[in-house]
């Protein structure tokens, strides 16, 4: 049974009404329902920007299906419920890739442009959304407004990052890129130092289309920001065979326990950091250990416990950044809140077009906070502190405890956005922020 939480699964969130949205030609009057109304994907989202409690949810999963696909122009547009897993499953075959995708491809398109989503090729190819070309936005009255830059382009500037605020995304457009082999050539570096993580990036950005480092965030002292940078293009177009998806056991339900705590994080992080033994490490590995090693586990956000987790992401940017982010990492190693999972990376000067979109020029660093450790929420505090301090800001799709003042200052033209939203589309994000 499909639930409509957030990933986070914190904090938690009932809506009052759950409509299934079934034809893109066929959609219920908005304006009937009496309720506050938002779209609602995959929920991957971490936060509550996905969540609407007490109001109405529109569950568009079942808008799925493909509408074209350009191979001379590289084009491809689906029903806004289509997932980035089936489209990569029909494009890749025909030499094609995804011009951007997060750690997950279990994720809707509508989800991806609401959500303005980035990977690990930002430097090159920017976020999801600097690649839409069009899509239709049904407004409660009715109204269908197909938006591009040249058409209604302030609508679709505000929808792309715009939380599904806007009005629901029937269908969309967008560019897909060819790509020489589904499997990536990928090289494993060891960094001991966040100055060294620095000068393989920036070597790395010149010659590589995908770049992310893992750090160990129990580190101090002197070992203070080591990690392992990957880095990787699409493998030599002579590896002719389709990548299989590997997926281990699903975790049907929150654990009792906390199974993500102080003793395994730590355990954790010294194993995976020591589990390669040699400065690099190059291998051909399949775009799914690449760029989705965790959708290989169902339901891995399950491990945090039934009170689930946050997670945390920002970006500084690259001015004082070394300076600022080791501040930051020394506060969260010293905290004692755990985490496995702590990404690291840069954001290129692709500008999204975008209204709220969070990627900008700087550093960006993810990490997962579990809720059960009652620190967690203070400890995030004191981290936004740091962040406004170094000039960054957070990122809303992930987010579920930020406050307002600080949403309106990491997002000064929130003002102009608001006068875009649908009057009767709100979510539990906006209001909270708004407040």
């Amino acid at each position: 049974m499909k639930t409509h939480q957030s990933w986070g699964m914190y904090p938690e969130h009932l809506p009052e009404e759950i409509i299934f949205l079934k034809w893109i030609s066929n959609l219920p009057d908005f304006n009937k329902i009496s309720n506050y109304i938002l779209p609602f994907g995959l929920g991957k989202s971490y936060g509550d920007s996905c969540q609407n409690s007490g109001g109405t949810i529109l569950d568009t999963h079942l808008l799925s299906h493909f509408i074209d696909f350009n191979k001379e122009e590289a084009l491809f547009s689906s029903e806004s419920g289509a997932t980035l897993a089936s489209i990569l499953d029909f494009i890749i075959p025909y030499g094609y890739f995804l011009p951007s995708t997060p750690g997950t491809k279990h994720i809707t398109v509508g989800g991806a442009i609401a959500n303005d989503v980035h990977g690990k090729n930002h430097h090159i190819g920017g976020t999801f959304g600097c690649n839409v070309k069009q899509f239709e936005l049904v407004r409660s009255d009715g109204e269908r407004m197909i938006c591009s830059r040249n058409e209604n382009s302030d609508m679709f500037a505000a929808t792309i990052g715009g939380l599904g605020l806007t009005g629901l995304i029937n269908w969309a457009e967008f560019n897909i890129k060819k790509c020489s082999s589904p499997f990536i050539a990928m090289e494993s570096i060891k960094f001991d130092s966040l100055e060294e993580f620095f000068e393989i990036n920036k070597d790395s950005e010149k010659n590589y289309d995908y770049t992310v480092a893992w750090v160990d965030c129990t580190a101090t002292d002197g070992r203070l920001g080591r990690g392992l940078f990957n880095r990787g293009n699409h493998a030599d177009p002579t590896i002719h065979s389709i990548p299989n998806e590997k997926q281990i056991n699903s975790i049907p339900f929150p654990l009792n326990f906390n199974f993500i705590n102080q003793f395994s994080v730590n355990a954790f992080n010294m194993l995976y950091f020591n589990k390669q033994l040699n400065p690099i490490e190059k291998n051909i590995v399949d775009y799914n250990a690449f760029f989705y090693p965790l959708d290989a586990i169902l339901n891995w956000n399950k491990m945090y416990g039934k009170n689930g987790f946050v997670q945390y992401q920002f970006v500084i940017p690259f001015k004082n950044g070394v300076a600022n982010l080791k501040r930051i990492m020394k506060y969260i190693a010293k905290s004692g809140i755990s985490s496995f999972l702590t990404v690291l990376k840069t954001f290129g000067e692709v500008k999204s077009p975008g209204m709220l979109s969070f990627p900008r020029p700087g550093i960006t660093l993810a990490i997962d906070f579990p809720m059960s450790n009652s620190k967690t929420l203070s400890i995030c505090n004191e981290l936004d502190e740091f962040v406004k301090a170094a000039g960054g800001v957070l990122y809303p799709a992930k987010d579920a405890r930020m406050n307002g003042k600080d949403f309106k200052q990491f997002y000064p033209n929130w003002k102009e956005f608001s006068q875009f939203i649908d009057p009767k589309f709100s979510s539990t994000f906006w209001r909270r922020v708004m407040s």
